[in-house]
């Protein structure tokens, strides 16, 4: 604790500011392709499917990565993991603005989802200094400021380019020296956040898992309900292979191998996670360390339905809007923007809502508002206008963002030793989510994607029924327990 403040969380405001930074930076590398799209198919001569495959390997990786950084980051503290996952990635990004042909540019954005996984690293760094009353509000604004960056590339790096183009290296390299920079800015970044920030405030410990390779579960029950949560991250990377073989660019023996190494790794991981959990459930798990699975289970299925669906949204509204009031392209692109946009306010307003209101209570009736929101836009056609239109997709994107926010403001209360790994999952069932109504987006029409999506989130809706309220004050008690010597506790 600090002696003279009475503040055993002070600094906290500059490490969140550094962490959303590094969200940010993540982000805008992550995105650095979709600017340039254009660009680079007409440069490289690339074709419609090959750009295709190439913006679905974006989002490929991040799926697992996501559960395999919750991990690193739990067992050797945020400050390593982010320094170390910006510093690397830049490898790929400088790879990808160095690409001259298809198969290059494949690896490198192959290699650079894996950057998508630093989202999951600040949740655990934030809930470090934060209390937890007020981990609602200082989650919402690392997650919605940071994911901000997926827009600010958007804006800024065709800017960048065309500078670049006109001032320096020509018209054809412009789009090359915009993504290499933002691989510039992640390397160097990644010295700054390592010297700039530690895992936790002075004096408090940092908690890792007792075992690692696996989430640690407090009963046989909730260990088979790990396994069965952990199957539809393998199903959509199957998914998405299929979506790739049926572009061409793979036959049926590559792709039978895929599919015959993502059954072997859903084995392995079954057993991992029964190695990692047999011994300490026979024992019997103590009173204190015990946690429902539930929660996590739950809570997947929230992300899956927010984050999942903004991501295929996003994806996809540019292109409803044109078609269905007949707008221009730029005025299309504006309407898509402005879901973006509503980040800034809306997650932050749902994790202070939750941290105010509770949060079981304000996920609840948020995800009842995306589910009724949704299905109303199933009903938007061209005999609507535009203005009532845009009305309901900007209160849609709030409850949506807003949703995202409640859900990490309890993630870092389920467990706080195991908060990277469950921010991990609960992370990648996003990304599981948007494959998922992207692949349906195709089976059917844009009304009718609305409407899958807001039937699932009424699924959700009766889920968040049996999620469990967190004991705020219990978990911030125990957090302010530091070990002094063995076998003796004191409170900070």
């Amino acid at each position: 604790m600090d002696t003279k403040t009475g503040n055993p969380y002070k600094g906290n405001i500059k490490v969140l500011m550094l962490t959303t930074f590094a969200f940010f930076i993540t982000f805008v590398v992550w995105f650095n392709m979709a600017p340039f799209v254009a660009t680079i198919k007409e440069t490289l001569n690339l074709t419609d499917q090959e750009v295709g495959v190439l913006l679905t390997m974006n989002v490929a990786l991040t799926i697992p990565a996501r559960v395999i950084i919750g991990m690193l980051v739990d067992r050797f503290g945020p400050r390593k993991v982010y320094s170390s996952l910006m510093a690397i990635m830049s490898i790929p990004c400088f790879m990808f603005a160095l690409g001259d042909s298809f198969v290059q540019l494949f690896i490198a954005r192959t290699l650079l989802a894996m950057i998508g996984a630093g989202f999951v690293i600040g949740i655990r760094m934030v809930s470090e200094w934060f209390p937890a009353k007020q981990v609602g509000i200082a989650e919402g604004i690392y997650g919605g400021w940071g994911n901000f960056g997926s827009a600010a590339a958007a804006f800024t790096l065709p800017l960048i380019a065309v500078y670049i183009m006109e001032q320096f290296f020509g018209l054809e390299n412009g789009w090359r020296w915009a993504i290499g920079f933002t691989g510039l800015v992640s390397l160097a970044y990644s010295f700054i956040y390592f010297k700039s920030v530690q895992d936790t405030p002075p004096g408090r410990e940092y908690k890792r898992p007792k075992r690692s390779g696996a989430l640690e579960v407090s009963s046989y029950g909730d260990m088979i309900f790990l396994m069965a949560m952990t199957l539809p991250m393998y199903v959509i990377l199957g998914v998405l292979t299929w979506k790739v073989q049926g572009l061409g660019l793979i036959n049926s023996v590559i792709s039978g191998l895929i599919y015959g190494l993502l059954a072997l790794l859903f084995v392995t991981n079954c057993y991992k996670i029964w190695s990692v959990n047999k011994d300490h459930i026979k024992e019997g798990v103590q009173e204190k360390e015990k946690y429902s699975f539930k929660q996590v289970a739950i809570l997947d299925l929230a992300y899956f339905c927010t984050f999942g669906s903004e991501l295929a949204v996003v994806s996809m509204l540019p292109l409803f809007f044109l078609t269905t009031f007949n707008l221009s392209v730029t005025q299309a692109g504006m309407i898509a923007s402005s879901y973006a946009f509503m980040n800034l306010v809306a997650r932050p307003s749902g994790g202070w809502l939750s941290d105010k209101f509770g949060r079981k209570r304000t996920l609840t009736i948020l995800v009842a508002g995306l589910s009724i929101t949704y299905l109303c836009m199933g009903f938007v056609n061209s005999s609507w206008s535009i203005i009532g239109a845009l009305a309901l997709t900007m209160t849609c994107s709030f409850f949506v963002q807003a949703g995202e926010g409640s859900v990490f403001s309890m993630v870092p209360l389920v467990k706080k030793r195991l908060t990277g790994q469950v921010a991990g999952m609960v992370g990648a069932y996003g990304n599981v989510g948007a494959t998922t109504f992207l692949t349906i987006l195709t089976f059917v029409s844009p009304q009718a994607f609305f409407v899958v999506i807001g039937s699932a989130s009424l699924v959700c809706f009766a889920a968040c029924f049996f999620l469990k309220e967190p004991d705020v004050e219990a978990i911030e008690q125990q957090a302010m327990e530091i070990e002094t010597v063995p076998g003796e506790k004191v409170v900070a």
